[in-house]
């Protein structure tokens, strides 16, 4: 290993001089090569950094390049004689006979500089690994982050004509004619009215104040796509994998959840338990339960997942719970850094990107409890890189306890206006939709098993019906159990013996109350 780390770094020296030369020759290659090479440090020689800088300088200047003019621009700097004086610029000048190679020697030069950053990585890593031998896992994401600083670097995007950019256009729309959905389909009518299905590359923010039911309508979610057919990805920092298992089974069953969690269970109920099991046991949703994901670690996990199970959405449960990594001089920079790099994973991976996020408790001092953007927790800047801000709100909730207003929704029951009447009604509004519009869209809660269904003007019933996708099926031939290592698993509930006796709804507390009920 030593002798290897102690050879010549990969470098080309040609293609840097034919680099140099290029700009020197015609300096309108200089707007080309710029774009592929960051700075001087791209130079395996120093001589040619300083050179390529100065160069830039000028250019950034607007002003004349030739000998004369990088001449003094090094003078100036004190480093003419140290890159070889007047003779070499000449040199260089004559290097090339022409500038048409001029981006295939600056794509040269940074591959290799890339090399050389990573070898310099490598080399750091493995004396962090001697140096903390005992906390592999603190080693393993600071591997992670230069690896991934490196391979950032190297992501750009090439600038497009209108021209072609209508072409595209085009045939995405002849692609889709006739489709009433674009997007991934969520399995609500109503909101992929709205949405016209989730979009590759947005960020949705789901945000709701504690007990509202986002986690139970993120499950809904996941279930509803997975059963499409398209992969999903969810990452749990509140529940373990089996809460949400079992969260999924007794919305699918309909059997009830306090029934299921009590271990309750009569013989109708394991039957539609098994059904449930059955028809879920393939449903790719693959479930990675860490607490406490960093930003890194997340997008890591989130990349690994997508290459190896071809992901159609990734949902993250919830956005509070994340931290970014570093040091940072607030909690507010913070989320507002975890934002933007949920924002940039949902484009790199080019799928839709579910971030939950809590809602201050402004919403319970206001006049009807409607969320607003502004009740968004930490961070102005969730709102502003979501594609899609989404609002669960349940007026129900707000009135458990109220006789008046209870009797108030029975008597517009009684006279046949149910449209009138809140009770097991949730509303998802859709405050912002950077593609579309904006509105209402309402769904029916059903407590007992923790789900949603498209809205019906009826009391919903005490399980779920085949209308929104749940419905019983034949007993189950196989027996599965979730992996326990930690990482992502795949969504195999089992058959088992029952249900897990650890089995509770939802995790940790909200910061703004000592007696939180969790979703």
């Amino acid at each position: 290993m030593s002798k290897l780390l102690d050879r010549l770094p990969p470098h080309a020296i040609e293609a840097e001089m034919g680099v140099l030369g290029s700009m020197l020759l015609e300096p309108q290659a200089i707007g080309d090569v710029v774009l592929v090479l960051r700075s001087g440090a791209d130079f395996f020689k120093p001589a040619h950094g300083a050179i390529y800088d100065a160069i830039v300088e000028l250019y950034d200047k607007n002003s004349s390049i030739d000998i004369v003019q990088l001449n003094q621009v090094l003078q100036d700097r004190d480093v003419l004689e140290s890159v070889g004086g007047t003779n070499y610029l000449i040199e260089l000048a004559n290097a090339v006979p022409t500038a048409a190679h001029a981006t295939h020697y600056a794509r040269i030069v940074r591959e290799k500089a890339m090399i050389r950053e990573l070898i310099h990585a490598t080399g750091e890593i493995l004396a962090t690994a001697y140096e903390h031998s005992d906390d592999a896992r603190s080693v393993l994401e600071d591997a992670e982050q230069r690896i991934f600083r490196i391979a950032q670097q190297s992501e750009q995007s090439e600038i497009e004509s209108l021209h072609d950019l209508i072409k595209a256009t085009m045939e995405t729309l002849e692609a889709n004619e006739g489709k009433q959905l674009i997007g991934v389909p969520t399995g609500f009518s109503e909101l992929d009215e709205i949405t016209t299905g989730l979009q590759k590359g947005e960020m949705i923010i789901l945000a709701a104040r504690p007990s509202m039911g986002k986690t139970a309508l993120a499950l809904n979610l996941t279930e509803n796509v997975a059963m499409r057919g398209y992969g999903v990805g969810f990452f749990s920092l509140e529940m373990g994998r089996q809460q949400l298992v079992q969260r999924m089974l007794a919305a699918r069953s309909g059997i009830d959840s306090q029934r299921l969690r009590r271990n309750m269970l009569q013989p109708d109920d394991f039957r539609a338990l098994m059904a449930a099991c059955d028809e879920l046991l393939d449903a790719p949703i693959f479930i990675d339960d860490t607490p406490g994901l960093s930003l890194m670690q997340l997008r890591a996990k989130a990349r690994r997942m997508a290459q190896k199970h071809s992901l159609g959405m990734i949902v993250i449960d919830y956005l509070q719970l994340m931290t970014s990594g570093r040091r940072a001089e607030s909690r507010q920079m913070e989320v507002s850094e975890i934002s933007r790099g949920v924002k940039a994973m949902a484009r790199e991976l080019n799928v839709p990107v579910i971030c939950l996020s809590q809602l201050n408790r402004a919403a319970e001092q206001r006049e009807g409890h409607r969320p607003r953007m502004s009740d968004l927790r930490e961070s102005g800047s969730i709102e502003q890189d979501a594609d899609v801000v989404s609002m669960l709100h349940r007026e129900e909730y707000y009135h458990q306890n109220d006789e008046e207003w209870n009797e108030e929704m029975e008597r517009y029951a009684m006279q046949g206006e149910t449209y009138k009447d809140m009770r097991g009604v949730a509303e998802l509004i859709i405050a912002k939709q950077r593609n579309g519009p904006t509105g209402t869209v309402k769904l029916t809660w059903i407590e007992a098993s923790t789900a949603f269904k498209d809205y019906t003007s009826a009391r919903p019933p005490a399980g779920i019906d085949h209308s929104s996708g749940y419905h019983n099926a034949p007993s189950p031939s196989q027996s599965h159990q979730p992996s326990r290592d930690g990482g992502p698993a795949p969504f195999n509930p089992g058959k088992g013996s029952g249900p897990v006796s650890d089995f509770r709804d939802g995790g940790g507390p909200d910061p703004d109350e000592e007696n939180n009920l969790p979703d």
